[in-house]
């Protein structure tokens, strides 16, 4: 923003349709000028005079806050941008300082994030600039992309639409009964075909539309209509693009500057709509985290995700390893539009080693979450880097109102099929995807780890200091062999084979248990504390 005409913050929160920015205090007024915007702990030769201050690196703290904004207000700053308080007042200390230095005090909506912030600030900062500006769109009778196409259409003498980076229709110009097939087309479906971008692909036409800053010229071609195309860009960015064609009459000579100039003036409008775009889906993340963990007014996350709260649903996650390669995000997309295209309803929420899927189940049919986990273990091992993810589904309740037990199910069954994979023997391909009822007693398993896990780390013993100096200093070599050992029944030769050990050298280990910690293997009660004290000390599966 440094270097852009200068806004008001007045007209900086009359353009926050969304509510990213809620104003606390204003000791100066809201007709402040500013002049850009300053992200985070940026230089301190960068200057703040009648700039705004996006306090990205600090957290709730009141007095860290108040340190910022009273050196921002030092600097001469026009304002600071806090993280949502929620429900809390403003600390008196942070207040106070505001008020000291005269420097307005905005907070970022917990729902947003600073980047749909700086978005704000760059959209309304156009918006200034197309006010003093020549944009074309000043000439046009009516506000907004629909009334500069209009108005580049009548200059032209063409047909004209404005599309995003997707080829999707924004806005376009009255459409004559004469115009051509594709054009028809595209507005009906308000987005180009996508035989059509493929074809603009092949050809060449995009790599020149998106690397060019001038007018395209595509003649005629059969039924294909003479062209124009330009880029809207901001800066370096690219926004989207105008195309005019021809509309029964050639196009006027002096259509590639108007379009030019459009282009110009599409700028703010395309950033709104970027802005909008990525605003209603920062929305709907957080409603869909908040439901998913039972925060907030769950009857409000349901409305904003759109769906009734009377639908049964049900909570798929399926999770990556956390240390994977760069292509795991990639896995995790192409699993994210299979769950779509399984139900356009469903609402998914991607994070960096997690996909959940809030699965919408119009029928009440408990299996079809179970269907959807197949689907996407299918895809999943299909994929070139076909690393492992694991994949719950959770139970279905009654209404997406109780979302939160059904994640709770769902993240349960993941722990469990990752739990008895670990405990697998050597070249056993374990099970990447199941239901609840698949793995009801792993899952009562981990209910009871997790109620003994507070007492564990309370209790001192011969079999804690057995597992706590094992852990560091054989690394982990026992718990290992208990867990083998453990896990088929006691029989020796099958846990050595299941070590790759000797049996004899399996014997020794446990004679070792017993001669240096004096825990007896034979006795039932112990063999019961040994046995919990090893689930909980592999950690992983069980403790995330």
């Amino acid at each position: 923003m440094t270097g852009s005409p200068d806004v008001t913050l007045r007209q900086i929160l009359d353009h926050d349709e969304d509510g990213v920015l809620g104003l606390l205090l204003a000791p100066a007024g809201q007709d402040v000028a500013v002049h850009g915007v300053i992200i985070g702990e940026e230089a301190a030769a960068r200057p703040h005079e009648g700039r705004i201050v996006l306090a990205t690196g600090h957290g709730p703290d009141a007095v860290a806050a108040a340190e910022v904004v009273r050196e921002a207000g030092r600097r001469g700053a026009a304002a600071v941008v806090l993280r949502s308080h929620g429900p809390r007042s403003l600390p008196a200390e942070v207040s106070a300082a505001a008020r000291e230095h005269g420097v307005a005090l905005l907070a970022r909506a917990e729902w947003a994030d600073w980047g749909a912030t700086a978005e704000l600030l760059r959209a309304a900062t156009a918006f200034a600039a197309a006010g003093t500006a020549d944009p074309l769109a000043r000439d046009a009778p009516g506000d907004g992309l629909a009334a500069l196409a209009a108005e580049v259409a009548r200059s032209c003498r063409a047909s004209i639409t404005v599309e995003d980076t997707r080829f999707r229709v924004l806005a376009h110009s009255a459409t004559s009964t004469d115009a051509d097939g594709l054009r028809q087309s595209t507005i009906l479906e308000g987005k180009v075909p996508d035989w059509r971008v493929a074809e603009l692909r092949r050809s060449g036409l995009l790599r020149a539309l998106w690397s060019s800053r001038d007018v395209i010229h595509r003649p005629a071609d059969g039924d294909d209509p003479e062209r124009l195309v330009v880029a809207v860009r901001s800066g370096g960015e690219i926004l989207g693009s105008l195309w005019a064609a021809a509309d029964g009459r050639r196009l006027s000579p002096d259509a590639p500057r108007v379009l030019r100039r459009a282009a110009e003036a599409a700028v703010p409008y395309l950033l709104q709509h970027r802005l909008r775009a990525g605003v209603g889906r920062g929305r709907e993340e957080h409603a869909l985290r908040e439901l998913l963990h039972g925060d907030g007014d769950r009857g409000t996350h349901v409305w904003s995700l759109g769906l009734a709260p009377g639908m049964p649903c049900a909570v798929l996650v399926a999770e990556r390893d956390r240390a994977v390669h760069p292509a795991a995000e990639r896995a995790l997309q192409a699993l994210s539009l299979q769950a779509l295209a399984h139900r356009s309803t469903a609402r998914v929420l991607r994070e960096s080693h997690r996909l959940t899927v809030l699965l919408p189940v119009p029928d009440g049919d408990a299996r079809d979450a179970v269907r959807l986990a197949r689907e996407l273990d299918a895809l999943a091992a299909g994929l070139p880097d076909a690393a492992a993810v694991w994949i719950g589904a959770g139970p279905l309740v009654h209404s997406p109102l109780d979302a939160a037990d059904s994640h709770a199910g769902a993240l349960l069954v993941v722990r469990a099929l990752r739990d008895r994979a670990a405990r697998a023997a050597p070249g056993e391909r374990p099970v990447r995807h199941a239901g609840p009822e698949e793995v009801a007693q792993t899952v009562a398993v981990l209910r009871v780890l997790d109620a003994v896990r507070p007492l564990w780390r309370e209790a001192a013993g011969p079999v804690e200091e057995m597992i706590a100096a094992d852990l560091a200093t054989g690394g982990g070599e026992l718990v290992r062999t208990l867990t083998a050992y453990f896990d088929t029944g006691g029989d020796v030769p099958r846990a050595a084979e299941r070590l790759t050990l000797h049996a004899n050298t399996l014997r020794y280990r446990l004679r070792r248990v017993r001669e240096r910690y004096g825990i007896d293997l034979d006795d039932p009660d112990t063999r019961l504390v040994v046995t919990l004290a090893v689930r909980l000390a592999r950690g992983g599966p069980g403790a995330d």
